[in-house]
């Protein structure tokens, strides 16, 4: 028992020490869907606010930036965290932000929001002499090709006759969005960061599933209706080199299925939280992507949000393998949210 000690203690003062050294440096993201800013649920922007300071989050991803009564949302989330005792940067952006405890160097909108088709913003952010290229995306939500298996379309949510299972027609749909170009002007970008030497980490509600999701294993629940789809996007990340934060660590999507929409918000309507009431759409749509470097490696990625879920406009609870941290006050998105610590070298 004495040697078991000394040997967790050896390891535990090891991990400490290699993530404190002066080489080393943890480093926390976030992927967050904040439902309009906050607005839809009672206290929902201060709820923002205690949920970014309970995940220690360094450099946060968010989606549904709408800078209300022209008002910054960049400047009211950075003076709501000041007067809490933290200091973040941020740039005024719009649909999709950044909000970061490192100084960010500039702030572009890489894929433009146009007529609501979806945005990724990009910021290039010095970590203690370290450069890099974090997007944050909120992809299209028209098209959203993953309700058709499910018996109801993607853009009207109204129920359909039947489901749809054929695959050239969910691709067909799916493609009809502008998430494959935001995707694609993405690995472009990024591709040319690379090559400078800089880190690329993307954050983003992609409005789309994971290929590595909707496979042989889990063709049969989820309302996936025996649908084994290769889902455009995440297969064109994978296949320019990114690596999906939760499926690196979860690769089981039986087990660990990650979904993080629907989420079980308290305190809304389940008719607010449900687009397609007579079937079980959750599913995983919100990411955290990075490229392989010897600098940067993944240490921890939890999902952050409320116990349950909404299945065929019901409030259920289903116990699953994934790895939780559930929010000390009320939460205030539809969606929950990413975490991922990463490991930082010099």
């Amino acid at each position: 028992m004495k040697f078991f000690k000394c040997v967790c203690i050896t390891v535990l003062c090891s991990v400490f020490f290699s993530c404190n050294s002066p080489n080393k440096k943890q480093l926390k993201v976030l992927q967050f869907n904040i439902w309009q800013e906050g607005t839809v649920i009672e206290n929902g922007f201060d709820a923002v606010i205690d949920a970014i300071i309970q995940t220690e989050a360094d450099i946060i991803a968010l989606s549904e930036v709408r800078n209300y009564n022209g008002i910054g949302l960049d400047q009211k989330m950075r003076d709501a965290l000041k007067v809490k005792g933290y200091i973040f940067y941020s740039e005024r952006s719009q649909d999709s932000g950044i909000l970061s405890k490192y100084p960010i160097l500039n702030l572009t909108a890489l894929f433009p929001v146009t007529n609501d088709h979806g945005s990724i913003t990009k910021a290039i952010i010095n970590i203690e002499g370290v450069e890099m290229a974090f997007y944050s995306g909120h992809l299209d939500y028209l098209n959203c090709a993953l309700y058709l298996p499910r018996g109801y379309d993607g853009s009207t949510w109204e129920k359909l006759d039947s489901p749809v299972l054929d695959l050239s027609e969910i691709e067909k749909v799916n493609l009809a969005s502008q998430r494959d170009e935001a995707i694609g002007i993405f690995i472009k970008d990024a591709k040319q960061e690379i090559a400078k030497g800089r880190l690329v980490v993307y954050g983003g509600d992609n409005n789309e599933p994971s290929h590595l999701d909707w496979t042989e294993a889990t063709k049969d629940l989820f309302d996936h209706n025996g649908v084994v789809m290769a889902w455009n996007n995440t297969l064109l990340l994978e296949k320019s080199g990114f690596i999906d934060a939760y499926r690196a660590s979860y690769p089981n999507p039986v087990t660990h299925p990650g979904f993080t929409y629907p989420a079980n918000t308290l305190g809304v309507t389940i008719e607010k939280l449900a687009w397609s009431p007579e079937a079980d759409d959750r599913d995983r749509i919100d990411f955290i992507f990075y490229y392989p470097d010897d600098r940067i490696s993944l240490s921890d990625v939890k999902i952050v949000g409320p116990e349950g879920d909404i299945v065929k406009n019901k409030r259920v609870l289903i116990k699953t393998k994934d790895v939780f941290m559930k929010p000390l006050s009320i939460w205030p998105t539809d969606h929950k949210a990413v975490l991922a610590t990463f490991i930082l070298s010099k």
